[in-house]
C-alpha cells in the first residue's frame, strides 16, 4: 500500500483530493437527477437526446464518485471521471458561448475552464497516479514465487 511510503501530509492531501473529487460528482450526479431539466439546456444543441445525455452522465457522475472510494477499483474509477470531465468540455464552452442565455456570471463561466483544468489534475492525482503508486510498491514489496533464482 502507499500509505506507508508517503509522508503523512502527502497522505492527508490525497484523501483530501479523494474527497473533493468524491463530493464534486456526487453533488453533481444528483444535480443530474434533481435539476435534469436546467442541466439539459447546457447540452450543445448540436447533441441530440439531451435529457438522455443528462440522466446518464448523471449516473456515470455517481458511479464514478462510488467507484473511488473503493480501493480495487479506484484506478478504473478515477480514469473514468477523467474522461467524463473532458467530454463535457463542450457544455462548458457551449455556455461560455451562449453566456447571454444562462443566469450566471461571466467571470465564473470563464473561471470554469481552469477550474476543470485544476479538477483533471486532482482526478489524477487522487486516483490515478495514487493507484499506480500502490501497484508499483505492492509489486516490489511482494515476495517472490518462483522463477529465477535471487542474485548473488
Amino acid at each position: 500500500m502507499w500509505r506507508g511510503n508517503l509522508p503523512r501530509g502527502r497522505r492527508v492531501g490525497r484523501f483530501a483530493g479523494l474527497a473533493f473529487v468524491f463530493l464534486w460528482f456526487a453533488i453533481g450526479g444528483a444535480a443530474h437527477f434533481l435539476a435534469t431539466n436546467l442541466e439539459a439546456r447546457i447540452v450543445p444543441p448540436y447533441l441530440p437526446w439531451h435529457r438522455a445525455i443528462v440522466l446518464v452522465t448523471g449516473v456515470f457522475e455517481l458511479l464514478g464518485a462510488a467507484g473511488i472510494l473503493y480501493r480495487p477499483i479506484r484506478r478504473a474509477a478515477g480514469i473514468g471521471l477523467f474522461a467524463l470531465t473532458i467530454l463535457v468540455t463542450p457544455a462548458n464552452v457551449y455556455m461560455l458561448q451562449q453566456h447571454d442565455a444562462f443566469a450566471i456570471h461571466l467571470w465564473i463561466l470563464i473561471a470554469r475552464l481552469p477550474v476543470q483544468v485544476a479538477l483533471l489534475a486532482v482526478i489524477w492525482w487522487s486516483t490515478i497516479k495514487s493507484a499506480a503508486l500502490t501497484t508499483a510498491a505492492d509489486v516490489a514489496r511482494a515476495p517472490d514465487v518462483g522463477g529465477a533464482p535471487p542474485p548473488g
